[in-house]
């Protein structure tokens, strides 16, 4: 029997060891970049990227050329690819784990490696209780406190990694539609936390009806997207997909597909907390119905808005199921609604090819904004891109595509680097001729964040800070940042702060942009995007604005450019 080919995860997880390993032996940064990119976009592929690779088509898709290719196959064949077992090779024990760890870079991991000899995490455990680590230019007593407070929560462990939004939904989608063209299928929905917009998931929920159910989960488990199909039933099915992503299937009769779809779309303290109140009431809920405990009476429902209404309850949006206070909204009709992705007219944070990392012309952007229905795009290129005259050289081009492409109109704006010192990266006399300058940490993240961004915040140049805590979901921890100090200091200066859409980052967390849209400050919703394809990253920005419980008015960029600039004076 012919061995399994590895799932699209698995060499996902190996370009990024790559990546890690290579950036720690300081190796150049566009080989670690493009390492990078390659294991994001397989993970976004729902086909096999190893079968891809064996046919010689894997080079087609974006992002993967032959040397990346050739690697594939290397794993294929031998289990490793072989430039990740040099590097192995090269980079003891646990010494990767460290980036995991808050204000632990490539730089400094291999520095605690080479100057310190410690290899493992045991090891770095050890060597902050010993105060070893503060002999290290940069260090001290509180860095040492935040990698033993890491530790004990076992931020580097090797725990299953959880997918990414980014990477599910669109996934999700795809077995949606093609469950529900089944002749069988009538009703389908994604249910679970994709359906509630959490940016991380442990697997992908399916919940459908259907006039023939034992039909529907055949067709499921034969779907080309299967690779191994680990249960097999009449009315519920769970298959493992070629990503590496698990995926479950259940079929409810019509009458209570509300109930089904409700109770698996969770979450499970929302579902304590709606269960408790019922309870009060006299009502047991379950995912088979709601049972009227003095007759013993069960109801169930056909759609979920019927169900909460049988509770007392307006229809409470999936987003927004997560126990904080929606119950006890939708019961006093005080919830609010919700702003939309139709609601944006523009973005206010993007990048184009004048950034070193960016992958489209200035009027690529321009138009590709324009087709999804916007009317302005705020331009910010990363500030070290724009040295020696180029800003002003960018801003001739900018002049040049808002001829072509107008009324659409291209602002000119920054993407400005918070220094370690806590000051932005560009002379104010160039700040002052911009349209939109976004300031955001993207180094040192354990030098005194919060102060850095509350400096920045002070700067008149400076109308929104971008990606607050600068996480990376699958592989760095947010600074540790004051939200309440920024938040209060950004309403009095009326700074905003926004939410940034890209997969790994989505940050601000919800609780964060909820803290800021009660305060009064205008939350931007933005993609941060590198290449046309990644405006849609709004719509992950969106749902964490929903989940942030934020109206269009408390988004900023549901305005137009003229509404804009009129209310920033």
């Amino acid at each position: 029997m012919a061995a399994a080919l590895p799932r699209n995860g698995d060499l996902a997880d190996q370009l990024e060891l790559l990546a890690d390993l290579s950036e720690i032996l300081g190796e150049q940064p566009f080989r670690v970049l493009a390492y990078r990119r390659a294991a994001a976009r397989i993970r976004d592929t729902a086909a096999s990227v190893a079968e891809l690779a064996l046919a010689g088509t894997a080079r087609e898709l974006p992002g993967i050329g032959k040397t990346i290719e050739a690697k594939i196959v290397e794993a294929v064949e031998s289990g490793e690819m072989q430039a990740l077992s040099r590097r192995r090779a090269q980079v003891p024990g646990e010494v990767a784990s460290f980036m995991r760890l808050p204000g632990l870079g490539p730089k400094t991991a291999a520095r605690i490696w080479r100057e310190l000899g410690v290899t493992t995490l045991a090891g770095l455990r050890e060597a902050a209780e010993r105060q070893r680590l503060r002999a290290l230019p940069g260090f001290g007593q509180k860095s040492e406190e935040k990698i033993l407070r890491a530790l004990a929560e076992g931020a580097a462990a090797g725990e299953p990694r959880r997918g990414l939004l980014g990477s599910g939904l669109p996934l999700l989608r795809e077995v949606v539609e093609a469950l529900r063209a089944h002749p069988a299928a009538v009703e389908v929905s994604e249910a679970g936390s994709v359906r509630r917009r959490k940016e991380t998931f442990r697997d992908l929920d399916v919940i459908a009806t259907a006039a023939d159910p034992a039909a529907l989960t055949a067709h499921f488990v034969a779907l080309p997207w299967v690779l191994e199909v680990v249960a097999h039933g009449d009315s519920k099915a769970t298959v493992i997909t070629k990503q590496g992503l698990r995926l479950d299937l259940r079929v409810a009769a019509p009458e209570s597909y509300g109930d089904l779809l409700q109770h698996f779309t969770g979450s499970k303290e929302h579902n304590v907390a709606l269960r408790e109140e019922a309870q009060r009431g006299g009502l047991s809920v379950s995912e088979y119905g709601v049972t009227v405990s003095e007759t013993g009476e069960v109801r169930t429902f056909r759609d979920e808005e019927s169900l909460y209404a049988f509770l007392g309850y307006a229809f409470i949006p999936p987003e927004l199921r997560e126990s904080a206070g929606e119950l006890e909204a939708a019961r006093t009709g005080t919830l609010p609604h919700l702003v939309e992705l139709a609601d944006l007219k523009g973005d206010m944070h993007c990048h184009s090819s004048w950034s070193a990392d960016g992958r489209a012309s200035i009027e690529e952007m321009a138009r590709a904004a324009a087709a999804r229905g916007y009317r302005f795009l705020c331009l910010t290129d990363h500030s070290h891109s724009l040295r020696d005259g180029r800003i002003e050289a960018q801003w001739e081009e900018i002049a040049a595509v808002n001829e072509r492409v107008a009324p659409f109109r291209v602002l000119r704006g920054v993407e400005a680097n918070i220094t370690a010192k806590g000051d932005v990266d560009l002379a104010d006399e160039v700040l002052e001729q911009l349209d939109w300058v976004v300031a955001s940490l993207h180094t040192s993240f354990d030098r005194s964040p919060t102060e850095r961004i509350l400096a920045a915040i002070e700067s008149p140049h400076v109308d929104c800070i971008g990606h607050l805590s600068g996480r990376r979901l699958s592989r760095r921890r947010g600074a540790d940042v004051d939200v309440e100090r920024i938040v209060a200091r950004a309403a009095e200066t009326r700074t905003a702060l926004e939410i940034n859409a890209q997969p790994e980052r989505l940050d601000m967390r919800d609780v964060h942009a909820r803290l800021a849209g009660e305060a009064g400050v205008l939350v931007p919703v933005d993609s941060d995007a590198h290449t046309t394809q990644a405006l849609a990253y709004a719509e992950l920005g969106i749902g964490q604005a929903r989940r942030a419980w934020l109206t269009k008015d408390q988004v900023l960029n549901t305005r137009t450019w003229a509404q804009i600039a009129k209310m920033r004076g």
